[in-house]
C-alpha cells in the first residue's frame, strides 16, 4: 500500500507533469504530420491507394516526424509518442503504473486534438483511418501489427539503452527509420500504425471505428515482448564486472 501511495504521489509532481505535457505535445506533433501527409496525399493524388509514389511519401512523413517528436521529448519524458512504447516500458518497470496510465491520456488526448485541428482547418476534409482490406483478417493484421510494433519498441528500448552510450540525436533517428520502413511495408495492409493514439484519434474524428481493436490488440502485445525479450534475454542487466557483450 506504502508502495502504491508512493507512486501515485510521484505521477503528480511537478517532473511528472512536465513530461505528460512533453508527451501531448510530441504526440500532437507527429499525428499531425502522419494523419496531415496522408490527407494531403489524397488531396494531390485522386487514387492514392495505388501510386507508389504516395506510400514513400507518407513513410518519409512518419519517419521525420517521429524522429523529431521523440528528439524533442527524450530528455524529459522519454519520447514515447506512443501508448504502446508506454505499455513496453511500464511492462519493463521503467515506467510506473500511474504514470503509464498519464501518458496514455495524454497521448490519446494529443491524437484527437490534432485529427480535430486537422478537420477545422481543411474544411471538415475527410479523416483518413486506418483499416485493413477486405481479404485480410483480424488475426492476420493484429499479427502484422504487433510484429512491428515489437520491431519499433525494440528500436525504443536499444536507442534508450545508456549502457550503449548517450541516446544523442542518433537514437531518435533509428527510431525514426525503423517506423518508416514498417509503413513502406505494410501501408496497404493495415496502414502502418504501430500507435493506438494514432489510430483512435483518427478513428474518433473520421466517425469510423472498424477494426479498431486490431490497433490496440497487435501493438501492445507485440511492445511488452519486445520489453520483456530486451531486458531479460538479449541484454539483460549484469552484476557488476561482467559488462562485457557482443555489439558495445
Amino acid at each position: 500500500m506504502a508502495s502504491l501511495t508512493s507512486r501515485l504521489e510521484h505521477s503528480v509532481k511537478p517532473d511528472a507533469l512536465r513530461s505528460y505535457l512533453a508527451e501531448f505535445i510530441s504526440t500532437f506533433f507527429f499525428v499531425l504530420a502522419a494523419v496531415g501527409a496522408s490527407m494531403a496525399s489524397r488531396k494531390m493524388v485522386p487514387d492514392a491507394t495505388t501510386d507508389p509514389a504516395t506510400l514513400v511519401a507518407i513513410a518519409i512523413a512518419n519517419a521525420f516526424a517521429l524522429s523529431v517528436a521523440v528528439y524533442i521529448s527524450a530528455n524529459i519524458s522519454g519520447g514515447h509518442v506512443n501508448p504502446a512504447v508506454t505499455f513496453g516500458m511500464a511492462v519493463g518497470g521503467h515506467i510506473s503504473v500511474p504514470m503509464a496510465i498519464f501518458y496514455w491520456i495524454s497521448q490519446l488526448l494529443a491524437s484527437v486534438m490534432a485529427c480535430f485541428l486537422l478537420k477545422v482547418t481543411t474544411v471538415s476534409q475527410h479523416i483518413p483511418t486506418h483499416g485493413i482490406p477486405q481479404e485480410m483478417t483480424g488475426f492476420g493484421a493484429s499479427l502484422l501489427e504487433g510484429v512491428m510494433t515489437f520491431a519499433l519498441v525494440y528500436t525504443v528500448y536499444a536507442a534508450g539503452d545508456p549502457r550503449r552510450g548517450p541516446f544523442g540525436a542518433i537514437g531518435p533517428l533509428a527510431i525514426g527509420f525503423i517506423a518508416g520502413a514498417n509503413v513502406l511495408a505494410s501501408w496497404p495492409f493495415t496502414g502502418g500504425s504501430m500507435n493506438p493514439a494514432c489510430s483512435f484519434g483518427s478513428a474518433l474524428v473520421g466517425g469510423s471505428f472498424k477494426n479498431q481493436a486490431v490497433y490496440w490488440v497487435g501493438p501492445l502485445v507485440g511492445a511488452a515482448l519486445a520489453g520483456i525479450l530486451y531486458d531479460n534475454v538479449v541484454f539483460p542487466v549484469q552484476a557488476p564486472g561482467h559488462a562485457d557483450r557482443v555489439g558495445v
